[in-house]
């Protein structure tokens, strides 16, 4: 029996893109921007977002930005991050990635690394598990952090909030946790440079977007044939 040959027909692995930062800092603009320029070049893109990308991890969503899970504190926070996470990554990531997709997710593990490790003291050993479990060896290959003065991030933030609109969990801290918070962001671009590039965020999003595409071009294998 002649053995058939499947592998001509399967398609080519997608590549997995992040975009981090804190509030107000650009990266569904950035996100949208960067899917527009890669379908120019004929590519599938998946575009999506955590909390959430997944019906089940978008009810999530709500009750953390609502501030339902707060009074439990950020352990519990971060379970349930890790909750959304595990239904999102099975079904919409991975599934995008097998199909050959390029997935650019706003905001991924770095996101709960900061907000609930550095910012909400839970050990790294704690979150280290909860990955280990939530992602199942699942790495962005490349992570655009979005650095922007938190104060310029937060207003506009509230430029953006429909009249009438409740500030969320996150945008509702103080000053100073959004500065540690931006600080926790530079610190794993530091520790992990093969992985992460830091975008000045302050820039027009034209500009943001040209510096996004130059740091994806020279990180991940494109087309040769440019976008007009």
């Amino acid at each position: 029996m002649t053995k058939q040959n499947t592998s001509a027909s399967a398609p080519e692995a997608g590549h997995f893109i992040t975009l981090e930062g804190g509030e107000g800092a650009g990266k569904s603009t950035l996100a949208k921007a960067l899917a527009a320029r890669l379908g120019a070049l004929g590519l599938t893109v998946e575009l999506t977002r955590e909390p959430g990308g997944s019906p089940k991890a978008e009810r999530i969503r709500n009750a953390l930005l609502a501030g339902q899970i707060k009074p439990y504190g950020a352990f519990a926070e971060a379970l349930m991050f890790s909750a959304a996470r595990i239904d999102h990554v099975d079904r919409r990531i991975k599934p995008a990635l097998a199909r050959g997709a390029w997935v650019i997710c706003d905001r991924f593990i770095d996101s709960t690394r900061v907000y609930q490790g550095a910012l909400g003291a839970i050990g790294p050993e704690k979150l280290a598990a909860l990955e280990t479990v939530a992602i199942a060896g699942l790495k962005p290959e490349l992570t655009l952090i979005l650095d922007l003065a938190p104060e310029i991030g937060l207003a506009r933030a509230a430029s953006r909030r429909l009249p009438g609109e409740a500030v969320d969990r996150f945008e509702g801290e103080t000053l100073d946790f959004h500065r540690r918070l931006r600080q926790a962001f530079l610190d794993i671009a530091a520790a992990e440079p093969g992985r992460c590039v830091v975008l000045d965020a302050s820039r027009s999003p034209e500009q943001l977007a040209e510096q996004a595409w130059q740091a994806l071009a020279s990180r991940l294998r494109l087309p040769q044939i440019a976008p007009a």
